[in-house]
């Protein structure tokens, strides 16, 4: 089959990148190139685009409202926390107060603490909260092995010793 030379001028990045990908693939830049003309004047090319950002956007959405969730959940908690804590909270006498400060300063860099440590191993309050709330259903028929209930008994007591 004969093919037609066809000489064009392409921007210095898309040529390095061009580059680089025939490189890394093990193809010709003319092959790559040939490739991408004949998608891009493919009668069903714009389907598969389109069907490409379909996709796109639906791992998007449920990212998002992945998000919602999580930040939902954090927002209540909060809310939660500080209604308990002003509700149960009482006044202190004043000469107490200078002490209760500086209590709280040492509460307050315990907890910043813990935090970094929890945030290091890469837990998440939020997907524990989560799970604990939407169980899976072998957990929820009974049905989890062994391995998942030494975990679950791990993180428990992971969470309050932390």
């Amino acid at each position: 089959m004969s093919k037609a030379r066809l000489n064009v001028f392409i921007e210095p990045d898309h040529a390095r990148r061009l580059r680089r990908l025939a490189a890394m693939k093990g193809e010709t830049q003319s092959a790559i190139v040939a490739a991408a003309l004949s998608s891009f004047l493919s009668a069903d090319g714009a389907d598969r685009r389109e069907a490409a950002i379909i996709a796109r956007l639906d791992r998007l959405s449920s990212q998002f409202d992945r998000l919602e969730r999580d930040q939902t959940i954090l927002i209540e908690t909060l809310a939660l926390f500080v209604r308990y804590t002003l509700s149960v909270s009482a006044p202190l006498p004043e000469a107490h107060q200078k002490a209760a400060r500086a209590q709280g300063r040492i509460r307050f860099n315990q907890f910043i603490e813990q935090l970094g440590r929890h945030l290091q191993r890469g837990g998440s309050l939020v997907r524990q909260v989560h799970q604990e709330i939407t169980p899976d259903e072998n957990s929820f028929l009974g049905l989890a092995d062994e391995d998942d209930e030494a975990d679950a008994g791990g993180q428990a007591t992971e969470a309050t010793t932390s």
